[in-house]
């Protein structure tokens, strides 16, 4: 089993010598929300956070996933680098999407180097997209392993989507050594977190403000990762269509500033939508050689946070389901946080930090 910080990133440039150059990072999770920030000083015996903000994206600024205002959403980035003052930290930011493909799949056993030479073709056995449109990489995840074939962990991005994460830092005047994949970072969050989380079969749900990532995790190895077209913006707009609130009023009622009657009634809908994909995404565990279902349930994101959502989700799953706290075991500064209720805003967290923590 591979730690999670150890897996494949798309690099630009020497992204080897990342730390080597700075002490420093900065993790940047651009969402459909909010613009998050996580930055990490890595020069002593341990992590230890010293900044984290956010700010909030204009409605519809980014949908399903694409930018609709690559302008705004360069400036709210640049200006944030700007009020904070961060200067000289190694900028990591991720992409993830429909437009990338995680999959594990066999290849005859054979050296990295030759595995390298190898995996184009592997990939378009694989891939659903032209594999010359592509950015391509991956892990052998039993190297030690004396079997014919090997284990090994398939990565595919669409190449305009890498490039045009890669043009957005660039226009809001910053500069990344490395590209690193949403699943991934979240997984290297977790298990910096939970290190007991890479045992067994375990589901890492990540509801976001659109959409619900879901990654299935057995032993520690990403072995599937889907995405639900569902998020807190839903849960925001069901209170204002079937309650009459504002949209002012449903987002105090989400992010739990409001108290409202019957609101368990809408926090169960919302369970079960994610729970039917959590189901649908580990279906296939019972195919496999183990037969193990789900052990554990930890969810993150911003839709985490809706009041209710932690117990819902287990009763509807019958899984033990834990809220995921970023920081539960990585020291924060006490004066980290900038403009915001840490505490609060931990869940919406997980991804920053998992980028901050990136080793390459």
């Amino acid at each position: 089993m591979f730690p999670a910080r150890t897996y494949t990133s798309f690099d630009e440039g020497d992204s080897m010598a990342l730390f080597g150059r700075n002490k420093t990072s900065v993790g940047l999770d651009i969402g459909s929300g909010f613009v998050k920030l996580v930055q990490v000083d890595h020069s002593g015996d341990q992590p230890e956070v010293t900044r984290v903000a956010m700010r909030p994206l204009l409605p519809d600024t980014i949908v399903e996933g694409e930018i609709m205002d690559y302008a705004l959403v360069s400036d709210t980035v640049s200006s944030l680098f700007q009020d904070l003052a961060i200067k000289g930290s190694a900028v990591v930011t991720a992409v993830g999407g429909h437009d990338v493909i995680i999959k594990p799949i066999q290849m005859t056993r054979m050296k990295d180097s030759e595995a390298r030479q190898a995996i184009s073709w592997e990939a378009e056995q694989h891939v659903p997209f032209d594999i010359n449109s592509v950015e391509l990489d991956f892990q052998i995840l039993d190297p030690d392993g004396s079997g014919v074939n090997m284990e090994v962990l398939l990565v595919a991005a669409k190449r305009e989507l890498v490039d045009n994460r890669m043009a957005l830092m660039s226009d809001a005047g910053l500069s990344t050594n490395v590209i690193d994949v949403e699943a991934f970072a979240l997984h290297n969050a977790l298990e910096h977190n939970y290190p007991e989380a890479m045992q067994g079969t375990v589901a890492l749900v990540n509801i976001g403000h659109e959409v619900t990532n879901v990654n299935i995790l057995e032993g520690g190895v990403p072995i599937l990762t889907r995405d639900i077209p569902f998020g807190s913006r839903r849960v925001r707009e069901d209170l204002q269509r079937e309650r009459g609130l504002t949209a002012e009023e449903a987002e105090d009622v989400v992010q739990g500033r409001n108290e409202l009657p019957d609101l368990d009634t809408v926090v169960v809908q919302a369970a079960d939508e994610v729970g039917v994909g959590i189901e649908r995404a580990a279906a296939f565990l019972m195919t496999r050689e183990s037969g193990e279902g789900l052990g554990r349930i930890y969810i993150a994101g911003g839709g985490a946070r809706i009041p209710g959502m932690e117990q819902a989700l287990a009763n509807r799953m019958s899984v033990e389901t834990v809220l995921v706290n970023p920081f539960e075991r990585v020291p924060v500064n006490a004066s980290a946080a900038v403009g915001m209720d840490l505490e609060s805003a931990a869940p919406m967290l997980l991804l920053s930090l998992g980028l901050a923590l990136r080793q390459a």
